[in-house]
């Protein structure tokens, strides 16, 4: 679909457009937030759900995904004992004083963020300690501005944000991972924002 609505001829031909693009909104907006359900602290039910192959849209086949593994690639990676080698908030990346170096978590990034989390009236759920700025918090945010249908918000959106930072965390992930459920979900990650 291009996203063009043939002139109505009759009230059932709209419906059955309005339909498609409910499904579609819905689709994007399901696929977000699925990613960023996976960028957040592993939990048993992920790992199971991996295992059981229906991540395999987002994750591939991966197959036995074990919740003690991820749980410790997951804290390696994002959480560290020193300085993570991949963290996953956008300020570090764009709030850097030099390029070969990260810069400050909560930065000016972070509040350009809940800038656009106020404007549209939400915050960060109460469940998820992390930044606002976190990837999966962003994901969120992008889940929501498409369940909403606000496409070109949701473009902006990426354009100022996600799409501006998260390859180069991406890659870091990518380079840094002993497990082939971030690898995928790194790839997949990239390939979605991009679109």
């Amino acid at each position: 679909m291009t996203g063009k609505v043939a002139p109505e001829t009759d009230g059932e031909q709209s419906s059955v457009s309005t339909a498609e693009d409910d499904s579609t909104q819905s689709d994007v907006a399901t696929t977000y937030a699925v990613l960023a359900t996976c960028w957040r602290e592993p939990t048993e039910r992920v790992a199971e759900t991996a295992t059981a192959g229906a991540l395999s849209s987002v994750v591939g086949d991966v197959g036995a995904v074990d919740y003690h593994d991820l749980r410790a690639e997951y804290t390696r990676l994002f959480i560290g004992p020193v300085g993570p080698p991949c963290p996953p908030y956008e300020s570090v990346y764009r709030d850097a004083d030099a390029p070969d170096e990260f810069g400050p978590v909560n930065g000016p990034a972070t509040m350009a963020v809940r800038r656009w989390y106020a404007e549209f009236g939400v915050a960060p759920s109460s469940d998820h300690t992390d930044l606002p700025d976190h990837i999966a918090t962003e994901l969120e945010f992008a889940a929501h501005l498409a369940e909403k249908g606000l496409d070109e918000r949701l473009e902006q959106f990426l354009d100022e944000h996600l799409r501006v930072w998260a390859a180069e965390f991406l890659t870091l992930v990518e380079n840094e991972t002993r497990e082939a459920f971030y690898a995928s979900l790194a790839a997949t990650t990239r390939e979605v924002i991009r679109q």
